[in-house]
Order: structure tokens, then C-alpha cells, then sequence
């Protein structure tokens, strides 16, 4: 990525990209898995992050990678509420320190949002934003980015290139209780979603039956009294999918694809690649991506993003929701790509979850269940588990990775881990 020059990697999860800074509780929660973002780290980038990394946690990725801990530099920024993490590096004072470090030939930001602040910050730093080569032509793709990282954005353009979609409209939040009560009467269920939102937050499935004749709809209090809502048929049995890409001036490329697991529309986990119940919409889902990234590079935009797709039970795709940033796979997959290419595995599978453990570790008594049940990674074998964030402040909400030299391997080191560090049933 950075071909010897350094990187600076700004974490900044507190970002109004993909939801409205208004939402500080969820966007700080979001923020507690700044840590993963070390896997990228070489010998001389500077991780920005808006909570701390433990030491150990950064001596076990720097093991794992390879690089020299003393030759990376981490800069936790203190928290001040739900404010661009630009602003919060100069609350904290800490913008001398990053001018310093941005100082080194070819120095470049990398955002994990693409957002008005960062590309400002980027400004101030004299730095260019990976991958543009100016920043002027960073903020050039913002109105594009900000556009379909909404569900009315995407669902304009995902039309207008073709892609199957839900049944739905969009419409003022005023004016959901009314769209909602007219699809009901086509539909046994509809899916509410804020406008802008991610993971799922604020989304609301409703049957018939739900709503009482003359009561009103609950909805969040999301994008406040006049804003944008989507309302769309529920697709039935649906299993979610995604596919990830890369677009540039020279063209996009698929990075990988796979199946998310969620509950009620929320991002629990993810698995890829697709498993073999619906494997057969790769080549579609292809498709719609490639369409999008076509349209991205046209309005400037280069970097990774992704398609989401629901599955209905008779197998038919529908495009749901497009993200134009950095997601919760995005760094997960560059972790797997690193880590295991000194291996003999060569198109590993590969997951990410979260399990709740009966009692409370540490890192290093997380790290040693691992070991003692021969669970731990092996780069020499480029299998095995892997403690991709930091230790949960609970000591129990643990996210992990699994990788594996096939697909049928993930479940095994799965339900192996789930004995290992004693799991709650789900």
C-alpha cells in the first residue's frame, strides 16, 4: 500500500459518512474497533486512534506481522463526545506531534471515512489522502460518497444501472406511518430504514398485526422530525451477502465476497467466501459491483466499497445497500491476505464473529486459552485464530477471526474456539 512511504492510518469511526454524528453512542461503540486497524501497520505509519491500544494486544499483532513494535508509532486521541476525530486530535493538542510525523517524504492520510473533516485535516497536515494524488481531487469524490452511503442515494443510482431491488420508496419521516401502512397492504412485512444509517442501526421490521389501528409508528430519533426514511418490502428468508471491490482510473477489481450474519438487519459477523446455499448469485452480485465501481471512478471516486445483497428463499438476489468506505470486513480481509501469504495456504476462508465468554480474561489470558488449545494462528500452517481487536472492556464481548485453508474448516476452529474459551449459547 504504501511502497516505503509512510502511512498515517486515521481511525476516525466518529465520522457523519455513514451516520449522523447525532448518533455519538452508536459511532462511539464503533470506535472501540479503532484497534484492529494495527494488522495494516509497517515499519514507520502512525495508527490515529480514538481509544487506546493495549501493549499487549500491539506486541501480538506486531509478532504476528512481523514489524518491529518500536518502529510503529500509536497515538490514542481522548475522547470529547461525538465530534470528528480531527477536531478531537486539536482539543487533545496532539496536531504539532501528527504535523511532525506527517513531515516525512510521501507521507499520506488514510481515513477510514472519506469525510469533509478528514480531507480538512489532510489540509492542515499537508498531506495528500490515499489513494488520490491531490487532495483536491479527494474531496472532488466526497458529494459522490456521501450520496450512496445513503439508502435513498443508493437505491437512485442501483436503479438507474439496473440492479434488481425490494420494492420500496423513499420518503419524510412524517410521511413513513402512511407508506408503511399502504405496503402492508401488499405486503405480510416491510423493512424501515433511516436514511442514513449502518449496521443495521435504527432499522425497524414491521408486520401486519404490529400496528394497532390509530396508534402511531415508534421510529428512532434518527436524522430528526423532517428526515429521509426508506420503506421497503421485507424479502422473504432473506440471507445477507456483500462483495467487496476496489476502484480506480484504471478499473475495479473484486477483492473477495461472502456471507454476513446478522440479527434483525445488525452486523454480527461474516464469513467468505460465499457458502455453497448461494454461491450460484457471485457472478450477479459481480456484476452490480463492477457496474458501481464504474460509476465511482466517473465521479472520482477510487478506494474500496461494497455491494450488499439480500437472498430470498426461492434464491433470487436483490441489491440492498451500498458502502462507499472502509467496512467492518475491509481490514479483516487485508489481516487474512497479510498474514497468511508466507503460507501454503493460497485462497484461505476465512470469518469474523463476536462471542460472549462466561466470565471475564484478559488479553493475555485470552491468548494463552488459545495456546493451550492449539487454537492459536500459525503463520507457518496460515491457519488458526486470531484476536483481531483489542480486549473488550467487559473482558467478555471477544471479536475473533478464524482462518482456515478451506471452507468447511472455518465451523471446525469455530466450535472448537466456542469450547475453548467457554462461550454463552446464542
Amino acid at each position: 500500500m504504501n511502497q516505503g512511504s509512510a502511512v498515517i492510518f486515521f481511525a476516525n469511526f466518529l465520522s457523519d459518512l455513514a451516520v449522523d454524528l447525532e448518533e455519538g453512542e452508536v459511532l462511539a461503540e464503533w470506535a472501540q474497533q479503532a484497534p484492529r486497524k494495527a494488522w495494516l501497520l509497517r515499519p514507520g505509519d502512525v495508527l490515529v486512534s480514538p481509544v487506546p491500544l493495549g501493549r499487549k494486544f500491539l506486541e501480538y499483532v506486531t509478532g504476528l506481522t512481523g514489524v518491529p513494535s518500536e518502529s510503529v508509532t500509536v497515538i490514542a486521541v481522548p475522547p470529547v463526545g461525538a465530534v470528528p476525530l480531527a477536531q478531537a486530535v486539536r482539543q487533545a493538542g496532539l496536531t504539532d506531534r501528527l504535523r511532525g510525523l506527517a513531515g516525512q517524504p510521501g507521507a499520506v492520510l488514510l481515513p477510514t471515512a472519506l469525510d469533509e473533516s478528514a480531507i480538512g485535516f489532510a489540509r492542515d497536515l499537508g498531506l495528500t489522502v490515499h489513494p488520490y494524488p491531490t487532495v483536491d481531487e479527494a474531496a472532488a469524490a466526497l458529494k459522490m460518497t456521501m450520496l450512496l452511503n445513503t439508502k435513498a442515494g443508493f437505491r437512485e443510482v442501483a436503479e438507474r444501472l439496473g440492479m434488481r431491488l425490494p420494492a420500496g420508496q423513499v420518503c419524510r419521516r412524517p410521511e413513513v406511518d402512511g407508506v408503511v401502512r399502504e405496503f402492508l397492504g401488499q405486503y405480510e412485512r416491510v423493512v424501515i430504514k433511516p436514511d442514513r444509517s449502518a449496521g443495521g442501526h435504527g432499522m425497524r421490521f414491521v408486520a401486519r398485526g404490529d400496528i394497532e389501528v390509530g396508534a402511531a409508528l415508534e421510529l428512532d430519533a434518527i436524522g430528526g422530525p423532517a428526515g429521509m426514511w426508506v420503506v421497503e418490502e421485507y424479502v422473504d428468508g432473506a440471507m445477507s451477502v456483500s462483495i467487496q471491490l476496489e476502484t480506480a482510473t484504471s478499473g475495479t477489481r473484486v477483492l473477495f465476497s461472502g456471507e454476513m450474519h446478522t440479527t434483525q438487519g445488525s452486523f454480527t459477523g461474516y464469513v467468505s467466501p460465499l457458502p455453497t446455499s448461494c454461491a450460484h448469485v457471485a457472478g450477479e452480485l459481480e456484476q452490480w459491483g463492477l457496474q458501481l465501481g464504474r460509476h465511482l471512478a466517473d465521479h472520482g471516486y477510487a478506494g474500496p466499497f461494497g455491494v450488499d445483497a439480500l437472498v430470498s428463499t426461492d434464491g433470487v438476489a436483490y441489491a440492498d445497500e451500498s458502502n462507499i468506505r472502509r467496512t467492518a470486513t475491509t481490514t479483516p480481509h487485508m489481516m487474512v491476505t497479510r498474514l497468511t501469504a508466507g503460507s501454503a495456504v493460497t485462497r484461505p476462508a476465512w470469518s469474523v464473529s463476536k462471542g460472549h465468554t462466561r466470565r471475564p480474561f484478559s488479553f493475555e489470558q485470552a491468548l494463552a486459552r488459545l495456546r493451550e488449545h492449539r487454537l492459536a494462528f500459525d503463520p507457518a500452517r496460515g491457519e488458526g485464530v486470531v484476536l483481531y481487536v483489542d480486549a473488550p472492556s467487559d473482558g467478555r464481548s471477544w471479536r475473533y477471526a478464524v482462518i482456515s485453508a478451506n471452507a468447511d474448516g472455518v465451523g471446525e476452529w469455530d466450535a472448537r474456539l466456542s469450547q475453548a474459551l467457554e462461550f454463552e449459547s446464542t
